[in-house]
């Protein structure tokens, strides 16, 4: 049987992102935001002399690298904040629905006259 081109790259791109999913369950980046803080920390201790090292081998030449970003925010206080903003919106989401619906039933009215 042949096997579409389009078959094959939904494959590769279902085996990278398979591979990327587990990477991020593997380091601990799916799991409580303390532990995606310490992926973060280990990811930005090790990047730097990762990229040395493969563009040493592929042959570039690289003099300095720039540092690391440095990132000052905790993952947990990130979460808390997205949640209390979703939490707000469901509060006012009645009183909003209510005041869209006068407003509406206002401007149907004042089309009819």
């Amino acid at each position: 049987t042949v096997v579409s081109f389009d078959s094959f790259r939904f494959v590769v791109k279902g085996s990278l992102a398979g591979a990327a999913v587990y990477v991020a369950y593997d380091q601990g980046l799916l799991g409580s935001g303390t532990e995606g803080a310490e992926a973060l920390k280990k990811a930005q201790t090790a990047l730097p002399p990762a990229v040395k090292e493969w563009t040493s081998y592929i042959g570039w030449e690289v003099r300095t690298l720039p540092p690391a970003p440095k990132y000052d925010f905790s993952l947990s206080n990130s979460w808390n904040k997205g949640v209390q903003t979703v939490m707000s919106a469901l509060s006012v989401a009645p009183t909003r629905a209510r005041e869209y619906t006068v407003e509406g039933w206002k401007y149907v009215k004042d089309l009819v006259k």
